[in-house]
């Protein structure tokens, strides 16, 4: 039975069509001369695409050995300021090296995107393929991204202006309005923040609409001293004076002192006491610490020679405490038995029996 059902297929099988000599030389020719007219196409599309490529890497390796120099040379300027006297007011050679090279990193990647981008749509056109669709699609897919994470995007741009301009980088104390605290990390969307407390800030670049830096140039530690308005003047200012001496000749106060402590004169005079104010330059972050040690002074130097520190609230109660009849209290109508008020309070006495 097997061998019948071979038999049978063997028989309705087609038997495939010998090709001859003359139909093979026939299809050699045909695909020669199909590649004899297209090959000269092919040859200047790879030309090219070669060239397209060529000439994209060697401008992204211009760009980008001109970028280096750029932040190379900015890197010697900013060691050339270093050790002159307007270096010590700005931010020190290796905060502007990170900075340059974050500038660097951000414009290299910039342009690498770009070169390479505008070359890979030069070689899709070269293959004939039209670019219209694909352009407008990528408009319109941009243009959706763009108004859905606008967000994102306000906070790379921002984060790139901060960087560029240095507004602020890491150990820098500053005042972002929304937080305020030591910088610990800059990025390109979110500034990290250490509070007072020990709280972590993470502040969109975005939402930051005004930046105070404590930390750059100098800092100001201003100190008011209010004493009585009978105190002698000039002597107020001698001791005061006497202090910030011995203050800028301790240690580590002289380092931390960037100009002299002055004595800047009254700033309020009233009837019980006048306010004298003494201020003085200092590194950037240091002005609260010199505050507390020139009070601390001021206050000892004052006790020893006689000065009295006063207040709004102590002097008001010492003057309460001074008025004799603070302490009493006022007469009552109820202390006479023939006042009205005593009189009409005094119960009603009983009437006279009517029997009698």
């Amino acid at each position: 039975m097997t061998a019948f059902w071979s038999s049978a297929l063997l028989q309705t099988e087609p038997s495939p069509t010998p090709v001859t000599l003359d139909e093979a030389a026939k299809r050699a020719e045909n695909a020669a001369g199909w590649v004899e007219e297209n090959w000269s196409t092919w040859l200047n599309t790879g030309l090219r695409i070669a060239l397209i490529l060529v000439v994209a890497l060697v401008l992204r390796m211009l760009v980008r050995r001109a970028l280096t120099k750029l932040i190379a040379r900015m890197n010697r300027s900013a060691q050339a300021v270093e050790g002159t006297a307007l270096g010590g007011l700005l931010v020190n050679a290796e905060r502007r090296r990170q900075r340059s090279e974050a500038i660097g990193s951000v414009l290299r990647s910039i342009a690498s995107f770009v070169i390479l981008g505008t070359a890979g749509l030069m070689v899709l056109g070269a293959f004939k393929i039209d670019l219209a669709p694909l352009l407008a699609s990528a408009g319109v897919a941009g243009v959706a991204i763009g108004f859905g994470a606008r967000n994102l995007v306000t906070d790379f741009l921002s984060g790139v202006f901060m960087i560029m301009e240095d507004q602020y980088g890491v150990g820098d104390s500053i005042d972002a309005g929304v937080a305020s605290g030591e910088v610990i990390e800059v990025g390109l969307r979110v500034t990290k923040l250490r509070g007072d407390n020990g709280e972590i800030w993470y502040v969109r670049n975005g939402e930051i609409k005004r930046i105070g830096n404590l930390s750059q140039g100098w800092a100001t530690a201003a100190v008011d001293v209010t004493v009585r308005s009978s105190e002698d003047l000039d002597h107020v200012k001698a001791v005061i004076g006497e202090v910030a001496e011995d203050l800028a000749k301790a240690e580590p106060w002289n380092e931390q002192l960037w100009g002299p402590v002055e004595v800047l004169g009254l700033t309020e005079v009233l009837l019980d006491s006048m306010t004298f104010r003494v201020s003085a330059k200092t590194m950037p972050g240091k002005s609260l610490g010199v505050e507390r040690e020139l009070r601390w002074r001021i206050k000892r130097a004052f006790d020893a020679a006689g000065i009295r520190i006063v207040g709004g609230l102590p002097q008001q109660a010492d003057e309460a405490a001074a008025d004799p009849t603070a302490g009493m209290a006022a007469p009552s109508a109820f202390a006479s038995s023939v006042s009205p008020q005593s009189v009409a309070a005094s119960p009603i006495p009983p009437p006279a029996s009517l029997s009698k």
